[in-house]
C-alpha cells in the first residue's frame, strides 16, 4: 500500500451561516461533531434546508478538504 502526503495551506471557520470562511492559524478538529466554533459542526444537519426537511439527519459533511489546485 502506498501513503499519499499533502500540505495543509490554509484552515478556516465561521461561526456564521455564510458563503466565506475566515482563515484561521490553527483549528480543533473534535471527532464526530466537526471544527470546534464553525457553524457546521454538530451531530446533526446544520445546512438550512435539511434542518426544515429532517433537524435529526446525521451531519455527514463536517469538514471539507479542498486540493489547492482548485484554486490556482
Amino acid at each position: 500500500m502506498s501513503s499519499a502526503a499533502g500540505i495543509v495551506t490554509a484552515v478556516s471557520r465561521s461561526p456564521a451561516h455564510s458563503f466565506s470562511k475566515s482563515n484561521e492559524l490553527f483549528i480543533r478538529l473534535v471527532a464526530g461533531l466537526g471544527v470546534e466554533g464553525d457553524a457546521h459542526a454538530g451531530e446533526t444537519v446544520k445546512h438550512r434546508s435539511r434542518v426544515r426537511a429532517d433537524p435529526t439527519q446525521p451531519n455527514l459533511r463536517q469538514v471539507h478538504l479542498i486540493h489547492a489546485e482548485l484554486h490556482d
